[in-house]
């Protein structure tokens, strides 16, 4: 039987790359690849600040939403995101890619889930910083990848590396601290961070069948019953302030399509061009801005034993970071180190 690998017969001559050396074109393709991966790592980093920034300042454009409550913010949210996300399929020509979708019962169920898990936490978010609560719920978003520990832990079965048993821990010890300081159970910062955690672990369990647009755009659909019926409701009472409250209000909260849509849509191009170590740098950067923004611009109070759960937090989070780091260099080393024991 021949062998199917020249090189690796006695008879075979050795390789002309043993000799000769290495083509000028060869290195100038080298280049060229290196230039466009370095483009493509600027244009994904950029992406990725674009899309947490613009989630870092929502509370911003909640507060100028204000007197709507958050159920009359988050059903604007929900029906204007799908007229934008109907624009985008209609420009990307996605149309196929979403009847697909919404065909697949597999992937239409798994959506419909993550639609309740994130209305939950828009709901959530929204009432917290509409009722002076910012800073619990930018803790939610710091505490999310302790939760994503978890999860990883009693639903996949994964098995902890120290660090991340360290992290867990110190983790329940400032949510221990906080619920002192707070004097009951910080809820808004729990809901938020498992919500989103569970909204994550379903869309990663989607996987690559659907794009960032489609997704939006069945998720909203589920949704957009509940939000219509939601603004009749407020219509009726009296309560909603879409029309009562000036034409620049009116416009904002038709915006809400757009500033719901477009970080989605920044992020997915962010997550194409980097690898998930840096994504998970990245997603720190929210919760900062939500923080500052609580301090800085509303004022919120912060108590010493806030302070001191906030830094129970952020160790716990650093141990996290820390732990990602190293095991991304050490898969880095394997994946380099497996070419050359595969070739001897």
């Amino acid at each position: 039987m021949p062998n199917p690998d020249p090189s690796s017969s006695p008879a075979s001559p050795p390789p002309a790359s043993a000799h000769a050396p290495a083509r000028p074109g060869a290195a100038t393709a080298r280049a060229a690849d290196a230039a466009v991966n370095d483009k493509d790592t600027t244009a994904g980093i950029l992406f990725g600040i674009g899309a947490y920034g613009l989630w870092g300042l929502l509370p911003l454009y909640f507060f100028v939403l204000k007197p709507a409550g958050a159920v009359e913010i988050v059903a604007n949210r929900v029906v204007w995101s799908l007229l934008f996300c109907a624009l985008l399929v209609t420009v990307t020509r996605a149309w196929p890619a979403l009847t697909a979708a919404l065909r697949n019962r597999a992937v239409f169920g798994s959506l419909a889930l993550a639609a309740f898990l994130i209305a939950v936490n828009w709901l959530t978010y929204t009432y917290g910083v509409t009722t002076n609560q910012a800073v619990e719920t930018s803790l939610g978003y710091f505490i999310n990848p302790l939760v994503s520990v978890l999860l990883g832990v009693f639903v996949l079965k994964e098995k902890l590396r120290p660090l991340q048993w360290a992290a867990v821990a110190i983790g329940f010890i400032a949510v221990g601290v906080l619920t002192y300081s707070y004097g009951k159970l910080p809820w808004i910062a729990l809901t938020l961070a498992f919500s989103f955690g569970l909204y994550g672990f379903v869309k990663k369990r989607v996987g690559p069948r659907v794009d960032a647009v489609t997704s939006l755009s069945v998720e909203t659909l589920v949704l957009a019953p509940f939000a219509a019926a939601a603004m009749a409701a407020l219509g009726v009472s009296g309560a909603a302030t879409l029309t009562t409250q000036g034409a620049g209000h009116f416009w904002l909260l038709l915006a809400s399509g757009v500033i719901t849509a477009v970080p989605l849509v920044f992020f997915g191009a962010s997550a194409r061009r980097l690898p998930m170590t840096t994504i998970g740098l990245l997603q720190y950067f929210a919760p900062v801005l939500q923080f500052i923004v609580a301090l800085v611009v509303f004022r919120e109070a912060m108590t010493m034993e806030r302070w001191i759960g906030f830094g129970v937090v952020w160790v716990a989070l650093l141990l996290l970071t820390v732990d990602m780091l190293r095991t991304a260099r050490r898969n880095a080393l394997a994946r380099r180190r497996a070419p050359v024991q595969a070739a001897g």
